[in-house]
């Protein structure tokens, strides 16, 4: 598409490119005015029907976003600002260089700019820097036939007709009524008839993730934003919600792999700025294995090369069960199916699972170790201590790294830390370390290696 878009550019074969471009979804298309040249991005984009071109440029990058604001003329960028819902607008913004900003404040609506500046104003990641204004309300004496007058004349310019919000007129919210609901009702019915009183919402103040999961749980189109006073003042929509989802999601993988979050996109990354995000935890985990250093060489009189043949195989092992565990516990505290009043009941089964699994691979070792030293090697001297020693090891390794794994993020979460960040380092640092010096014990102490 890309290829055939850039011959009609060529070939200044505008009428045809219009009409293909026309036929594409925004979100499509927003993704191949990121592959053209950025020379040829404004004049392409003009070519887009109005209401195609304004859904594009919300799904377009800020870089995209900001190459075309710079090169509108006031008028042109006053018509797509003037579709954008208000929060789409916040979101560009929050994305822009001051000198942009000013221009997209300049081209508003003076309430449209009232409205920006107030959502601008509060904390970020909040509800309500996440909400928008424009949803509909309707009055509790209103029938059913002057509630859909009122959608047909207001509906066009907002966010969604689905959800309706029943206010008084101090805008307290009374009560909700769902599109399903108007229609299968009688022209003549009441809305206060209709509504639902019992109201799901959230608090302008409130945690932006923990309204999007509030959303995800209930399924709900969109979530009403009330004040201390319970009046209305937004709502936040499902993908809106999906939006901080996904950001949170992306964080929270950059954690466990010991990675601070990226702001732009991997390829828009320096190369410096990638390397300042992970050194830091690197740094850490290389410093902290001064202790697994130390303990060997405290049994580097018990060294043999065949003890040290199993260290690696244990390590790897140890650490893969304890990032399972902190997997799971993770997910469970960031979707609620987990509390840190399970806390004992988490270990308590992550206990059960590690003896399951360790003696599995323990016996499944075993038979590895008497395939390798009868079979292929001939030479079964000492192959039943071998196995008792790296057996017994395998289990004790596994209990304690899932143990550490699902112990560590409840801890985390209960001093209000971040729980991803405990994930990998600082559970991959202590497994490596206590499988060493259980191995060594095991080896040395009981079958005096």
């Amino acid at each position: 598409m890309k290829d055939k878009v850039l011959t009609l550019l060529v070939e200044h074969n505008f009428p045809k490119l219009r009409a293909l471009l026309s036929e594409m979804n925004p979100a499509d298309l927003s993704v191949l005015l990121t592959e053209i040249p950025a020379s040829t991005l404004t004049v392409v984009f003009r070519l887009l029907p109005k209401d195609l071109a304004c859904e594009t440029f919300v799904e377009m990058d800020a870089d995209s976003q900001q190459h075309l604001i710079t090169a509108f003329s006031d008028p042109e960028l006053k018509e797509v600002l003037d579709k954008l819902f208000v929060d789409d607008t916040v979101d560009i913004i929050e994305e822009m260089p001051a000198n942009v900003v000013r221009k997209i404040l300049k081209n508003s609506s003076p309430e449209k700019r009232v409205i920006i500046n107030e959502i601008l104003n509060y904390p970020e990641n909040s509800a309500g820097s996440l909400m928008t204004v424009e949803y509909v309300s309707l009055h509790k004496e209103m029938t059913v036939s002057e509630a859909f007058e009122k959608i047909r004349r207001d509906g066009v310019n907002k966010e969604t007709i689905y959800t309706c919000y029943v206010t008084d007129g101090k805008r307290i919210l009374l009560g909700i009524v769902t599109a399903k609901n108007l229609m299968l009702a009688k022209p003549e019915d009441l809305i206060s008839d209709l509504m639902e009183t019992n109201i799901i919402s959230c608090k302008t103040s409130d945690n932006g993730e923990e309204v999007a999961h509030i959303i995800e749980k209930y399924g709900l189109i969109a979530l009403p934003v009330v004040d201390n006073e319970n009046r209305l003042v937004g709502i936040i929509t499902f993908d809106d919600a999906m939006d901080v989802i996904k950001e949170e999601t992306d964080d929270e993988f950059m954690k466990m792999a010991a990675i601070q979050p990226l702001d732009q996109n991997y390829f828009k990354t320096s190369v410096f700025s990638h390397s300042k995000k992970r050194i830091v935890w690197l740094m850490v985990l290389m410093l902290s294995a001064t202790f697994t250093g130390l303990i060997i060489t405290g049994f580097e009189n018990a060294l043999t090369a065949l003890l040290v043949s199993f260290i690696p195989m244990l390590m790897d092992t140890g650490g893969n069960s304890g990032s399972q565990s902190s997997a799971i516990i993770i997910r469970g505290l960031a979707t609620g199916e987990i509390k840190l009043s399970d806390f004992g009941r988490v270990v308590y089964k992550e206990f059960r699972i590690a003896l399951i699994v360790g003696v599995i691979l323990a016996v499944v070792n075993a038979a590895r170790l008497w395939l390798l030293n009868v079979v292929v090697y001939h030479n079964p001297d000492g192959l039943v201590r071998e196995m008792l020693v790296v057996g017994i090891t395998l289990i004790a390794t596994v209990v304690t790294a899932k143990v550490f794994g699902c112990c560590l993020p409840m801890l985390a979460k209960k001093l209000k830390l971040d729980p991803a960040l405990i994930a990998s380092p600082i559970v991959t640092t202590l497994v490596d370390t206590t499988t060493v010096l259980i191995y060594f014990a095991v080896a040395v102490n009981v079958f005096g290696f």
